[in-house]
């Protein structure tokens, strides 16, 4: 090794060595308190104090486990040792640590095949003394090296160890010792036996140019810093500082202060406690005092106001210290405790604080006061606002619905009861942006409901309060309808002005937007509208027919019928309907419907039947097949009805002409036919002359799977000029509608919130 090696290495042992010496001169503190029992002079080593229960002669030691030794040998750097062994001691504090040093374990290979080793240093520590888990580390440096560290704890064995590898220098990180040529682990607590082997996987020969010996050792934790000198430097380092928990006595402190004699807190301000590490217990002075707790007047009190301690007084000339503790005061010209910032105030800035704190207190009184007003008004809000949703239950009939609804066996279909913040939260409070439909009577809104469903929101601008009854009834038995074409009712709202409907969101819009806008219409074709119409036909048998409670659903209309994604045709807008009554065939009612729909027979009598659905679903085959709105006001006069329209090119054999081009074929001409007659036949005057809609259905059905004409009577004579007539009867009473193709007749049910959608709308 050169000269100027050599020299680096010895400045950078001098460096380690300060680094090491620094904290132990820095913590050596020198109280004015005794230390020592009263009769021994000889209380420090060095810069090094001796406090009792630690002592070098047997008077001024408590038990042979605290005996030290001073080796005066070096006058000016005497050192302290443990007893009679080679165990160093550089500090000793009272609150129950001890720092001692602890040897280093070193493996060396050399190039000419010869190797050293200064393996098993070890320690071991007497009675009340251990090795502290949280203040060290075992430490392992190099970089083809493994250690173990083993030793006794609570009387039994233990050991652990750690590996340091790496290929090169540049693998080394300052400061990291995680594996790569430095590696750290804790050790177990309560350790009173340290021994400490370090050894090489291969000698060091992949790492010869810059790393051939291994280091271990426990060490306080923040006595070392991983450096890359490390690696060479550790050599001229014999020791390390290492931190031994120690405690006065065994047991806990309830058993000690059992035996007075053998008790240590023996001063008057003193106090038994248990340490976080290790076992036994410890004494210290309490909160105010300071000094030895071993001695019998060790704990002295602290005097707060000198200048070199901490107060918070104030006005520091102003402290007075007390036994165990101290008091602040002010001057004859302030008022005050004395303590903080702003304990000391002057008397007339005292008065002016005063008018500020009277103001303060004012100012929140008003505060205080406006919040509560604002509080009970929010609350009488609530309670009129709770009170206005009761009285809107009652009028729309809540408690008889509940009635009915009681008496039936709870299920998945029954009709849910919603709270009007259901409904709002899941309309963003009706917002114009969830408007879906409107029409003359209401209003279709799109929600999400808290479960995630998305619905369609029915809300009527009136309602017939005569009608509540009717309306509930209705309700319970529409909810109850089962079919996979119905848009199927799931529950209603009454707490508002007029009640509000829930029905399941279907998305494609209405048959009316896809047949009167020429994009969609491309869309279906000749065998969709077939399937439409068939699966329409089939929800009306099934009201008319299957349902629990025969129901006429009396406006029956391509606005009416919904489309989802597949085309499946959903009927919808039952607010019309009404319920036949078991022993009546036929209702009275006032004319309600759309123009261009509506029965000619029930518009004369004011008898509602089931034909007169069977009629209406007549003029829906007739837009299906032709395109054309069942009124057209922009076409000649003899075109506007397209049911009368109808009647006339069948009697002239012109049915080709009004059909709707995008269905026209060569292969479904004879379908086309079928249905045209089919629905000539739904047209008929008299509503006894008309199919049931199980028979339409039926025929509808027969189409689609290939079957034959089975019932239509092609051949009955009827009397077109008759049926004619009524359809002029109709068109004239069109005229009231002011032009809109989806006019309405005006009714007297609580079904008042019929609804025209949008021609791109959806529910």
């Amino acid at each position: 090794m050169s000269v100027k090696e050599k020299l680096n290495n010895m400045q950078t042992s001098i460096l380690v060595m300060i680094v090491f010496i620094l904290p132990t001169l820095v913590l050596s503190s020198h109280n004015n308190y005794p230390l020592s029992m009263p009769s021994c002079n000889d209380n420090s080593c060095g810069d090094i104090r001796i406090p009792f229960p630690f002592g070098t002669t047997r008077e001024c030691y408590l038990t042979i486990q605290f005996w030290v030794t001073c080796n005066r040998t070096d006058v000016d750097h005497p050192k302290l040792f443990w007893g009679e062994s080679e165990v160093e001691i550089t500090d000793i504090y009272l609150d129950g640590q001890m720092r001692v040093m602890q040897y280093i374990a070193e493996d060396c290979y050399y190039r000419n095949g010869s190797s050293s080793s200064n393996n098993n240093p070890w320690i071991e520590l007497a009675t009340y003394f251990t090795v502290n888990n949280t203040a060290n580390k075992f430490t392992i440096v190099g970089c083809d090296a493994y250690a173990l560290v083993s030793g006794t704890r609570l009387a039994r064995s233990f050991t652990t160890g750690c590996t340091a590898m790496c290929s090169s220098e540049a693998d080394l990180t300052e400061g990291s010792c995680a594996g790569v040529g430095c590696c750290q682990t804790p050790i177990p607590q309560n350790v009173s036996r340290v021994e400490v082997e370090v050894k090489s996987y291969s000698n060091y020969t992949d790492v010869w140019d810059f790393n051939n010996c291994g280091y271990a050792f426990v060490v306080q934790d923040t006595a070392f810093n991983f450096s890359k000198d490390n690696l060479t430097n550790l050599s001229n380092v014999i020791e390390l500082p290492m931190v031994v928990d120690w405690v006065i006595r065994n047991g806990t402190c309830e058993e000690a202060k059992t035996n007075a004699t053998t008790y240590a807190c023996v001063s008057a301000n003193s106090e038994c406690y248990k340490p976080t590490n290790g076992y036994g217990y410890r004494c210290r002075c309490v909160d105010g005092f300071e000094g030895n707790p071993y001695l019998s007047k060790g704990c002295i009190d602290i005097d707060e106001c000198a200048a070199t301690n901490h107060n918070n007084c104030t006005m520091k000339e102003y402290c007075n210290n007390e036994e165990g503790t101290y008091t602040c005061s002010c001057p004859d010209t302030h008022d005050g405790d004395g303590k903080g910032e702003h304990g000391c105030v002057l008397l007339q800035k005292k008065h002016n604080m005063k008018i500020a704190y009277v103001l303060i207190g004012v100012a929140c009184g008003i505060i205080t006061l406006l919040l509560a007003i604002i509080l009970l008004y929010l609350e009488l809000k609530r309670r009129s606002r709770r009170k206005t949703k009761h009285k809107f239950f009652l009028q729309n009939g809540g408690d008889k619905l509940q009635e009915k609804l009681a008496t039936r066996e709870a299920s998945p279909d029954m009709v849910t009861i919603f709270s009007s913040s259901e409904l709002e939260k899941a309309t963003n409070c009706f917002h114009d942006s969830m408007i879906i439909g409107r029409g003359g009577f209401g209003t279709v809104y799109k929600g999400v409901l808290a479960d995630r469903r998305t619905v369609a929101i029915k809300r009527s601008i009136k309602v017939d309060l005569t009608q509540i009854e009717q309306f509930i009834n209705e309700v319970v038995v529409l909810s109850q309808i089962n079919h996979k074409n119905v848009v199927r009712l799931l529950g209603c709202c009454l707490e508002t002005d007029v009640p509000l409907l829930v029905y399941e969101f279907i998305n494609n819009g209405t048959l009316s937007s896809h047949l009167h806008n020429k994009a969609k219409a491309n869309v279906l074709d000749w065998n969709t509208r077939l399937k439409i119409a068939t699966e329409t036909a089939e929800v009306l048998s099934y009201l008319h027919s299957s349902a629990s409670t025969p129901i006429i659903h009396r406006d029956v209309k391509p606005d009416n019928i919904l489309l989802d994604h597949t085309f499946t045709a959903k009927v919808s807008d039952f607010g019309a309907s009404r319920l036949v009554p078991v022993d009546l065939a036929q209702l009275s009612t006032m004319v309600q419907g759309t123009f261009g729909y509506l029965d000619p027979e029930y518009m004369q009598t004011n008898q509602l039947t089931e034909k007169s659905d069977v009629y209406s679903f007549g003029v829906v085959l007739l837009e299906l097949i032709t395109g054309r709105g069942a009124l057209s006001f922009d076409r000649p006069i003899e075109e506007k009805s397209l049911a009368n329209y109808f009647l006339s090119v069948l009697r002239q054999d012109l049915l080709f002409e009004i059909l709707d081009e995008n269905i026209v074929g060569l292969e479904n001409m004879e379908e086309i036919s079928v249905v045209s007659v089919l629905a000539k036949e739904c047209l008929n005057v008299r509503g006894e002359d008309r199919p049931s809609m199980k028979e339409v259905a039926m025929e509808l059905q027969g189409l689609i799977l290939g079957g034959k004409h089975s019932w239509a009577r092609i051949n009955n004579v009827h009397d077109e000029e008759e049926m004619e007539s009524f359809i002029r009867i109709e068109d004239g009473m069109s005229h009231f509608g002011n032009g809109d193709k989806n006019s309405s007749v005006e009714y007297d049910s609580i079904s008042r919130d019929h609804i025209l959608l949008p021609t791109d709308g959806g529910r």
